[in-house]
C-alpha cells in the first residue's frame, strides 16, 4: 500500500509539474484565442465606434451583412479567386515537384530558385508586381515583344486598374457585352486575375515542397513493378504517383481554401479593393468596417462579418473533407 501511496503521489507530482509547463500556453490561449473569440461574439450583437459604450442591437449587424452588395460581392469576388487560384497553384505544384524529383542536373538550385518567392515578404512581391504592371511595365512589354513576333499590335493595359471582367471580355469578343451594372455576371476582372497570377507564383513553391517530401516516401519498387509490366512514365504518374499524392493533396487544397478565402494583403497593397470593387474581400472589409478605414467606425460590424467568414470557411473545409478525403483513406 505504502510504495502504491508513493507511486500516486509522484503521479500527481509528474502531472502537476506538467500542467505547470503548460500553464503559459494555456493562459495566453484562453486569454488571447478563447477570450477574444468571445469578446467578438459580444461585440458583434452590437453597436460600437470604440470609444463610447456598446450598444446592443441582436442580429442586426448580421442582417446588414447580407444585405450588403459589398459584403456578398467580396464573397464573390473571393470565390472566384478560391477556385482558380487553389486549382492552378496545385497544378503548377504537382509539375514541379514532379520534374524536380527527377535526377535532372541543377536541381538543387532550381529548387532553391523556385521556392524564394514563398519566402518573400508579401509587401516586397507586391511592390515587385505593382511594377511590374504598370502600364509602362514589364509585363506589358513582353507582351508587346511577343505580339510583335507575330505580327500584331499589343495595347497597354492597365493589369490593376481595369474592372473589366472575363465573362464581359468573351461577350465583347463575340460582339456583345455586360453592363457594369451586372457585376455578378462579369467573372473575375483583370485586376483580379493579375492579382490571382501573384497569388499562384508565391504559393506554388511551398506546396512544392509538400508534394516533394511525398514522393520521397513512395516506395520505389512500386515504379519498377509498374516498368516490369510495360508501363510507361505518363502511366506511372497517373496510376501510382497521383494516387500516392491523394492525402497530402487533400492538405495543400484545404491549406490553399483557407488561405486564399482570408486573402488580405495584396489588396490592402495593391488595389485597396478597387477598381469599382472588383478587388473586394471578405477579410479587407472587415478590417475597413472596424477600423472605420472609408467610413464611420463599426467594430460590431465587422465583427458580425468576421463569424460569417469563419463560418464559410468551415463549410468549405468540411465539405473538401467529406469529398476529398474519402478517396485517400486507401492511402
Amino acid at each position: 500500500m505504502n510504495k502504491q501511496a508513493s507511486l500516486s503521489k509522484m503521479r500527481k507530482v509528474e502531472e502537476r509539474a506538467a500542467y505547470l509547463f503548460l500553464s503559459p500556453y494555456l493562459i495566453m490561449t484562453i486569454v488571447f484565442t478563447v477570450g477574444m473569440i468571445l469578446f467578438a461574439l459580444y461585440i458583434s450583437l452590437h453597436s460600437w465606434n470604440l470609444f463610447q459604450s456598446p450598444e446592443f442591437v441582436g442580429l442586426d449587424n448580421y442582417f446588414k451583412a447580407f444585405r450588403s452588395e459589398d459584403f456578398l460581392r467580396g464573397f464573390l469576388n473571393i470565390t472566384w479567386y478560391t477556385l482558380l487560384v487553389v486549382f492552378f497553384q496545385t497544378f503548377i505544384a504537382v509539375f514541379m515537384a514532379v520534374v524536380l524529383f527527377k535526377p535532372i542536373p541543377g536541381k538543387q538550385f532550381f529548387r532553391t530558385f523556385f521556392y524564394a518567392p514563398s519566402v518573400t515578404s508579401s509587401v516586397v512581391i507586391s511592390m515587385i508586381f505593382w511594377w511590374m504592371y504598370l502600364k509602362t511595365g514589364y509585363v506589358n512589354l513582353l507582351m508587346s515583344k511577343v505580339a510583335g513576333i507575330f505580327g500584331g499590335e499589343w495595347n497597354a493595359v492597365e493589369w490593376l486598374n481595369n474592372p473589366t471582367g472575363l465573362f464581359q471580355l468573351i461577350a465583347r469578343a463575340f460582339g456583345g457585352d455586360i453592363a457594369f451594372a451586372q457585376w455578378y455576371l462579369h467573372g473575375p476582372s483583370v485586376t483580379w486575375m493579375a492579382l490571382m497570377v501573384q497569388a499562384v507564383y508565391t504559393t506554388s513553391p511551398t506546396f512544392m515542397i509538400m508534394f516533394l517530401a511525398a514522393l520521397v516516401n513512395i516506395p520505389p519498387s512500386l515504379y519498377e513493378s509498374a516498368s516490369i509490366d510495360g508501363a510507361n512514365s505518363w502511366k506511372q504518374f497517373w496510376k501510382i504517383t497521383l494516387p500516392m499524392l491523394r492525402p497530402i493533396m487533400l492538405l495543400v487544397v484545404v491549406l490553399g481554401t483557407m488561405g486564399c478565402i482570408q486573402m488580405f494583403d495584396y489588396v490592402k497593397i495593391m488595389t485597396a479593393g478597387g477598381p469599382l470593387g472588383t478587388t473586394l474581400t471578405p477579410v479587407y472589409q472587415i478590417y475597413t468596417e472596424t477600423l472605420g478605414i472609408n467610413g464611420p467606425i463599426r467594430a460590431g460590424y465587422g465583427a458580425a462579418m468576421a463569424f460569417i467568414l469563419a463560418v464559410v470557411i468551415f463549410v468549405f473545409t468540411y465539405i473538401q473533407r467529406k469529398f476529398i478525403e474519402e478517396k485517400t483513406e486507401l492511402y
